[in-house]
């Protein structure tokens, strides 16, 4: 089974801002993957493209972030924009010389299973500068990794205490097909630093474990068994979302 590695928008939106010298319809591409066009909107100005939102960062220089909360981990959003950003799950913050942004995207499924479409439509607002608060939560990048390292080991025994055997055989597949998965490389930026690519696919790597192992109660024979094994999945999705936005922010010290 081949499988690929997705990454939320606002990390793809984030890591393709903080290249000035991005190729606009590379950036629109792989943001925009297979959703309809998105749209901005922006104040009360009427709904625009998402070029309007790189127009805002055009020429010059620019601190940028991405945030993917849950809910007990705000992780340093934005007070303004932070009940928006946690039903989306992310939030990409940009800050240039004139302006703090937060963007949050809200997705409006539509289709079927089979052939599902999504309409997605970034509401901007001005912020307060978010750069201590994000650089205070998220980490270094070297810091990342190593909390990765540790979140598979928890992950890998949260595994082994589900007993796996019993599962749907298509999520045992599923979590075989994980373990190589990549993130596509036109969705990244050419170029982008071997460390940040490491640290994306492990983190989304890990939070496709986390939503597998989290579908079913595995062997668990008691409520405080399956809570248990809930809490230790919920912090390893922590580990991992720390890790995206680690991973997808930018900012000059």
């Amino acid at each position: 089974m081949d499988a690929t590695l997705e990454l939320p928008r606002s990390v793809l939106l984030a890591l393709w801002l903080s290249e000035p010298a991005a190729d606009r319809g590379a950036l629109l591409r792989a943001v925009q993957g297979d959703d309809e066009p998105h749209t901005v909107l922006d104040g009360e100005d009427p709904p625009g493209p998402l070029s309007r939102l790189l127009e805002a960062c055009r020429d010059q220089p620019r601190d940028v972030a991405a945030a993917v909360p849950s809910p007990g981990d705000p992780a340093a959003v934005p007070a303004p924009v932070s009940s928006a950003a946690l039903d989306a799950g992310e939030c990409v913050l940009v800050r240039t010389p004139t302006a703090c942004l937060a963007a949050v995207p809200d997705v409006e499924r539509f289709g079927s299973a089979v052939e599902p479409g999504h309409l997605v439509t970034w509401r901007v607002q001005e912020v307060a500068d978010w750069r201590t608060a994000v650089l205070g939560t998220t980490g270094s990048l070297a810091e990342a990794e190593l909390a990765l390292r540790q979140g598979l080991i928890d992950a890998t025994e949260a595994l082994v205490k589900l007993d796996v055997a019993r599962w749907r055989p298509e999520a045992a597949e599923q979590i075989v097909a994980l373990r190589d998965a990549q993130v596509p490389g036109w969705r990244l930026p050419d170029g982008l630093d071997g460390r940040r690519v490491r640290v994306l696919a492990s983190a989304a790597r890990l939070r496709g474990i986390v939503a597998l192992a989290a579908s079913d109660d595995g062997g668990a024979v008691n409520l405080w068994q399956a809570d248990q094994r809930s809490t230790a999945l919920r912090e390893v999705d922590r580990v991992a979302r720390r890790a995206m936005g680690a991973a997808a922010t930018t900012v000059a010290r």
